[in-house]
């Protein structure tokens, strides 16, 4: 059946599946800070290639970059700020580069799960999406002796499975979805979950400005300054209402010698206020729980 042939049983079915239920918003972040600041690094390297069945060696170089030059810029800042972070990785790339995950673990950072190799979860049978974030947790486990407690969905993309499949793995939040700007409860058919969501934006994402494809139009449209006034601009307003200011980068896409100066400046730029809380997302989702709501 077309979608306007749908009865309203079928349409509400979809759109109730998955929601936002109540806010998690706290009325003060931890030590009563005004903002809570969530800064994460989708460590996708190679796989954005390989999830696709791709074998093109310069895509795979581009990959190849984010843990050779782009990893180690991003935690020399964050060593040099000290502030901490969330880094989501795909298993595959974990096991591509262990060391890389362990020095995250060993430099006070979280890692989150980030699908087995970037697999999209919508295009994945619901039994074999269940094993490969099942394989996922227990490959990231062993490399870093840590069992991730929240989860990044490769490209955000939500099957009708996932929150279910999170739910069995016992995480505490995820953070693939977009119905607010601060952490809320997912509701699946309903149903309240106490699952957190953290809830990301292609507007705080440096993807969607830098991205290149040589072999498609995707072509990087914004310059870095711009983009670094658009994230300063996400966080002033979250620092104005009190809420959340998360962010997503990648190291292949940000961490090239013109663009690591965007995330220097941005932190330079929150710290310059008062009552901030930089934090893992495994923290702020915990806290958010226990305290927002009310």
């Amino acid at each position: 059946m077309e979608p306007w042939e749908w009865d309203e049983a079928t349409w509400r079915g979809k759109v109730n599946k998955v929601r936002a239920g109540r806010s998690l918003k706290p009325k003060a972040w931890k030590d009563g800070a005004r903002c809570a600041v969530a800064l994460s690094f989708d460590s996708d390297h190679e796989t954005n290639e390989l999830r696709d069945g791709g074998e093109s060696i310069g895509r795979m170089s581009q990959g190849q970059y984010g843990n050779r030059m782009g990893v180690p810029r991003i935690l020399e800042t964050l060593k040099n700020a000290d502030v901490p972070a969330t880094f989501f990785v795909p298993a595959v790339a974990a096991l591509l580069y262990p060391d890389e995950q362990r020095r995250v673990i060993a430099e006070g950072h979280e890692i989150g799960l980030h699908g087995w190799i970037h697999e999209v979860n919508t295009k994945v049978p619901a039994d074999k999406e269940r094993e490969l974030h099942f394989r996922a947790a227990d490959t990231l486990e062993k490399i870093t002796g840590i069992r991730p407690v929240g989860m990044r969905t490769p490209s955000w993309d939500f099957s009708y499975e996932t929150l279910k499949i999170e739910r069995e793995l016992g995480l505490i939040y995820d953070s693939s979805l977009m119905a607010d700007d601060d952490p809320y409860e997912l509701v699946e058919d309903g149903e309240p979950t106490g699952m957190v969501e953290l809830p990301v934006e292609w507007i705080r994402d440096d993807a969607v400005y830098f991205n290149m494809n040589r072999f498609t139009a995707l072509r990087p449209y914004t310059p870095p300054t711009s983009v670094l006034d658009i994230f300063k601009r996400e966080f002033d307003r979250a620092y104005i209402e009190g809420g959340l200011f998360l962010l997503t980068m990648h190291p292949h896409v940000s961490g090239y010698r013109s663009r690591i100066f965007v995330l220097e400046e941005l932190i330079r730029h929150i710290q310059g206020h008062e009552g901030v809380w930089f934090a893992t997302h495994a923290d702020i989702a915990r806290f958010a729980r226990e305290n927002g709501g009310a």
